[in-house]
């Protein structure tokens, strides 16, 4: 299917670019997001006679991602969840959760803003890309801690996920050790057996 572009979407094209993408993803996102329109005549003419009103919304809204952004690039946001000696959570950090841990925070961001590029499981700092516009892209880190000690002392370097060493002490078989007289069962003890009692 044919669509004009109504703003600048990520490895498809520009604003006012006529595209051919796949039905179902005309039919079920481009479509109803108003991110689109059929590639049509009619829609052609209306999208050229509103393309200054679209350039200057664009335009806006871009100012607008480019205003929150210089203050969300760089920030560091801490995701307390439950794990596993190794590091490995019972679970995993969603969109979701990112989006309300950095609601939390100050910042108004949407589920869809939010770019995973492979799910958060583990503990450690992770860096989390935010598309507050089609054209601006800031970056976060997740610090995902089981407590908030534990969150500081991976701000600053450590490990935490790092289980010490212990020594184990087996007990093997030796053929070769000196024969132990303790070791056996003792005979009938000294001095007379006992009696049974009456």
């Amino acid at each position: 299917m044919q669509v004009i572009l109504l703003e600048r979407i990520g490895r498809l094209g520009q604003m006012g670019d006529v595209v051919t993408v796949k039905d179902g993803y005309a039919r079920n996102f481009l479509l109803p997001q108003k991110k689109a329109l059929r590639a049509t005549e009619e829609n052609l003419k209306r999208f050229e006679s509103n393309r200054s009103q679209l350039e200057a919304r664009n335009l806006e809204l871009k100012k607008e991602a480019e205003a929150v952004a210089a203050k969300l690039e760089g920030q560091s946001f801490v995701a307390i969840r439950q794990a596993g000696d190794t590091g490995q959570l019972y679970g995993s950090v969603t969109t979701r959760d990112i989006v309300e841990i950095v609601t939390a925070g100050g910042f108004s961001i949407d589920r869809r803003q939010v770019v995973l590029d492979k799910p958060i499981k583990t503990l450690g700092l992770h860096a989390i890309r935010v598309a507050l516009h089609p054209e601006v892209m800031v970056g976060v880190k997740l610090n995902v801690a089981r407590t908030a000690d534990e969150a500081e002392r991976q701000a600053r370097g450590e490990d935490v996920t790092v289980i010490k060493d212990e020594a184990l002490e087996l007990e093997t078989y030796n053929p070769d050790a000196s024969f132990d007289e303790e070791a056996q069962p003792r005979e009938a003890e000294e001095g007379a057996p006992e009696e049974p009692s009456k």
